[in-house]
């Protein structure tokens, strides 16, 4: 009764957003236009992204900011979920805003790196996190190279592990993505205990081991596919964290001979019991597949907890990446049905 209470109207609020969600016929007529200009004259009639088009300047269309804009939506979303809800899920959404706090610094490493001006979205990221995150958008848009980014965010927990590398020879952008995707994790599975009481602790325990879990063997099948690494190079990629796949059977999968055998010990896991990984998808479809299937689970068993609204911000940040594909496959004239097989829309629950 008391979760009913608690979470009644941020349930309702949430159901409500969803509704206006895109459906995989959506998906079908957005594959069906013939320019960027068309997705966005389409996505601008939807109240989910009418606000974020109204005053998007037509040249920036060439220049690949329309994803900025949609990230705006997602912005959006958190704030609406932040206003409305409690205490309790309240220190929830601001865990899960983290990763939020990551894009935007690997997004200022890029500016730098490339020697960019300062993007329009500059104003709208900064009403973003100056209310919602400790970050300063404007001292990290005005850096002028790496270690001045780097200095800019000293006073956040975010400058040690980023230090760290900057005394490193050679560092590159990469060191920095994974030195912040490692932090990242790490410090947000130790928070969840101090955030997170009983239930909401449970689910959200059970929710990011599994992605903990899957984003690990993720990075195993991709050093062996696409780059080659050794085992040492491959265990530098992975978080020390291990939830229902075990230390040891990380260890067999990273010194798997072949990729043959490295997909045959995905199927001794629990994941590979559960989910069909013979299909032909991409790793990561297979990623977003199980993750999928385990929020809307985990929505469906407990509706009126923080299972509603993580299942919802996964739904939401995969419609921005499907989107994304969109755009690009009708930038480059892909046929609609190809466009369909790369977007894979989900249902809409």
């Amino acid at each position: 009764m008391g979760n009913l209470l608690a979470y009644s109207g941020i349930v309702t609020k949430v159901r409500a957003m969803q509704a206006q969600l895109l459906t995989p016929a959506q998906y079908e007529e957005l594959s069906a236009l013939s320019s960027v200009s068309e997705i966005v004259e389409y996505l601008s009639r939807l109240p989910s992204y009418r606000d974020c088009f109204r005053e998007i300047d037509e040249r920036l269309l060439h220049r690949g900011d329309i994803e900025k804009v949609l990230t705006q939506s997602l912005y959006h979303d958190y704030a609406r979920l932040y206003r409305f809800a409690g205490p309790t899920v309240r220190s929830f959404i601001s865990l899960h805003m983290k990763h939020l706090e990551i894009d935007l610094i690997n997004y200022c490493f890029r500016i730098v790196s490339n020697h960019t001006a300062p993007s329009f979205d500059l104003d709208y990221k900064k009403e973003f996190f100056d209310h919602y995150s400790k970050l300063s958008v404007e001292k990290l848009f005005s850096s002028a190279s790496i270690p001045e980014l780097i200095e800019n965010l000293r006073g956040t927990e975010y400058y040690a592990p980023l230090h760290l590398i900057a005394n490193q020879p050679d560092s590159t952008l990469f060191d920095y993505d994974l030195a912040l995707e490692l932090y990242h994790f790490s410090t947000v599975w130790k928070a969840r205990k101090k955030v997170l009481k009983k239930k909401e602790l449970e689910l959200f325990t059970r929710d990011y081991g599994a992605q903990i879990d899957l984003l690990n063997m993720q990075w195993i099948y991709r050093s062996k596919k696409y780059y080659h690494l050794t085992d040492v190079e491959t265990y530098a990629l992975l978080l020390p964290i291990h939830y229902k796949v075990s230390s040891d059977s990380i260890k067999e999968m990273v010194e798997a001979e072949t990729l043959e055998d490295f997909l045959a010990l995905i199927q001794r896991t629990p994941y590979g019991r559960q989910y069909d990984f013979t299909q032909n998808l991409s790793i990561e479809q297979m990623y977003s597949e199980c993750l999928y299937r385990l929020y809307t689970i985990d929505r469906r068993r407990n509706p009126y907890s923080i299972a509603t609204i993580n299942t919802y911000l996964f739904l939401k940040e995969e419609e921005l990446k499907r989107l994304t594909t969109v755009m690009e496959c009708v930038r480059y004239q892909i046929s609609p049905a190809e466009t369909m097989r790369y977007v894979g829309g989900k249902k809409k629950l």
